[in-house]
């Protein structure tokens, strides 16, 4: 395998056991996150990871966090993952709206179990917020039930476009790095903007680490990636999208707060409602894919911290492992 030519010389001969590698590629209770756009390759990167350095992979795509929802989020199958452990799979139903602030106390006391017990914690995911919740000093603003009532409320009786542009008038960096069909996301955000009178990106803290962290950062040429996500999504209506988005209709997707808003399930839900034919449905799923992809590149861009690698490398795992021993030095 490629990542062969960037262990040490012990390890390729069988002399290194895999914890010593460990050790040798990461400094002490430091998290690997491994994080980029959609369909760039973190999940394949993940496992040749983890099999390098003994390490297990903690989740941070926020919508495989959702059980049941398998073929829409290419969550990895139990043969997919190569024995590599995995945390904070198909925690929640359908029904159930995230919550980033519970999302991190599990995910932190997944990492603290894997540090424990001697291995690397891997966090994966193109979720930014959750890997920000992770990595830092992250403290979430609190609630106000009345106002949160009242912006569901409108969001109800209005849709999101209406909502959406109120939050770029206000906060234009925070609209940026939301999805405007993303109801949720926007009444979040006004909802601080109105508890706080500050823009919702300044309720954000400056980066304190929690963990040592090495972030690495996987994308591809955009031209390649358009095709990588055409391809994706032709094997998720191979492997029965539609399907699967109708068994999670009968467990009450279609009220998910969250989960009915998940690429590839809000098109479907659409064409099951007779808004769209299949052809509509396939081809407003790429687009949205597309569209989503730009906005996790800007953001997980604006971090310096982030260490960039090539998908299309064929050195890819080798200079992943440069870039962790560097960082351990």
């Amino acid at each position: 395998m490629a990542w062969r030519a960037a262990l040490p010389r012990r390890a390729l001969r069988g002399g290194l056991p895999r914890g010593e590698l460990a050790a040798a590629v990461t400094a002490p209770s430091t998290v690997v996150a491994v994080v980029g756009p959609t369909a760039a390759g973190k999940s394949a990167l993940s496992i040749a990871l983890a099999h390098a350095l003994d390490g297990e992979v903690v989740n941070a795509d926020s919508m495989q966090l959702y059980r049941g929802m398998d073929i829409g989020t290419a969550k990895l199958t139990v043969a997919e993952r190569d024995g590599v452990p995995h945390h904070l799979l198909d925690i929640w139903e359908v029904t159930e709206p995230a919550s980033v602030a519970e999302y991190q106390r599990l995910a932190r006391a997944a990492v603290d179990d894997i540090l424990a017990r001697g291995r690397v914690p891997l966090l994966v995911g193109g979720s930014g917020l959750y890997v920000r919740a992770v990595l830092e000093q992250f403290e979430f603003p609190g609630t106000d039930p009345a106002v949160r009532q009242r912006l569901e409320g409108e969001l109800a009786a209005l849709g999101p476009v209406p909502l959406y542009a109120r939050l770029r008038d206000a906060d234009p960096v925070a609209a940026a790095g939301i999805l405007p069909g993303n109801g949720r996301r926007i009444v979040r955000a006004l909802e601080v903007i109105e508890l706080t009178g500050k823009p919702f990106t300044a309720a954000l803290p400056e980066p304190t680490p929690y963990y040592p962290a090495v972030q690495l950062g996987v994308d591809l040429d955009t031209a390649l990636l358009d095709e990588r996500i055409a391809t994706r999504v032709d094997r998720m209506w191979a492997d029965g999208l539609v399907a699967e988005t109708r068994r999670l209709v009968e467990r009450g997707l279609p009220q998910g707060l969250t989960a009915s808003r998940a690429l590839g399930y809000q098109q479907v839900l659409r064409f099951l409602g007779g808004e769209l034919t299949e052809t509509e449905t396939y081809d407003e799923t790429v687009r949205a894919t597309r569209r989503f992809v730009r906005r996790q590149r800007s953001w997980f861009r604006r971090d310096p911290r982030v260490h960039w690698l090539d998908s299309a490398d064929p050195g890819l795992i080798g200079a992943a492992m440069r870039i962790l021993g560097e960082a351990a030095q």
